[in-house]
């Protein structure tokens, strides 16, 4: 199996069982606010949908997605309400169908393809390994949301690795991307796998790492929990002053969650 079979079955398998989920939904839940900015259940959904559109859209045709781009940014119009507008209010049971047929069609093409692909994109390029891997740390994170809203268990798997690896990644972008100078090297991580493995990366250090859940690091790196609401152990400043800023995912410097405010 190669890095992108594994990559898009997992990515496969976390959109399937957010479907599940969904299918157990009132229909009243889909106008349900989340704490995640607020957004409905049926905004969450639609904005998993628009990045599943972008993504194929890019693989299909370069040019189609970098005109796609120019409409939405030329839009004036905040992403929620450029997709609201755009799906043509689309909601409940056939906003979830219509993401899912998508979603499909998304893996089974990513499936498919060389693993050297690269993607048009808003900024580089990127290579469809990346990408696929984007969009299972998107669709995990979003999920978040709805669970939390729902008070539903969110049963967790060693899939999150990939996401894991991508927050380990992104230590040093996280500060450039705010115009910041890190503040020392990266810290080592060891972190406890749903499975009871241990992971671990970087140099170890006794004054600089972190230590503790791989889903609540997770959870810290996609801004899906503050890291005052987390059990993680913290050691010296650059694992300090990271995980207050921590953010995995491209675009503009986003601020995490409030304390307290993204807790089920």
């Amino acid at each position: 199996m190669t890095d992108l079979t594994r990559i898009v079955a997992d990515l496969r398998a976390e959109g399937n069982e957010l479907y599940q989920l969904l299918l157990t939904l009132d229909p009243a839940d889909w106008s349900r606010a989340t704490t995640f900015k607020s957004w409905t259940v049926n905004d969450v959904v639609a904005h998993l949908y628009f990045g599943d559109y972008l993504g194929v859209t890019s693989h299909k045709d370069g040019q189609a997605f970098k005109r796609f781009m120019a409409e939405v940014q030329g839009s004036g119009l905040t992403l929620a309400e450029f997709t609201r507008q755009w799906l043509n209010q689309l909601s409940g049971k056939a906003m979830l169908e219509r993401w899912r047929g998508f979603f499909l069609e998304m893996c089974d093409l990513f499936a498919a393809s060389d693993p050297k692909l690269r993607l048009t994109w808003a900024g580089p390029d990127m290579g469809i390994q990346m990408f696929a891997t984007a969009r299972l740390m998107e669709t995990w994170a979003h999920s978040w949301a709805i669970y939390d809203l729902l008070g539903t268990e969110y049963q967790q798997s060693d899939r999150i690795k990939h996401i894991a690896t991508i927050g380990v990644k992104t230590y040093q972008w996280t500060f450039v991307n705010r115009g910041l100078t890190p503040p020392g090297p990266p810290p080592h991580i060891r972190l406890l796998a749903p499975s009871g493995e241990i992971w671990q990366w970087n140099t170890e250090q006794s004054d600089n790492h972190i230590s503790g859940d791989a889903v609540e690091f997770c959870q810290v790196v996609t801004q899906v929990r503050n890291i005052a609401d987390t059990t993680l152990k913290l050691a010296g400043e650059p694992a300090k002053q990271w995980m207050a800023i921590a953010q995995c995912f491209a675009g503009p410097a986003e601020a995490p969650p409030e304390p307290g405010l993204r807790v089920p």
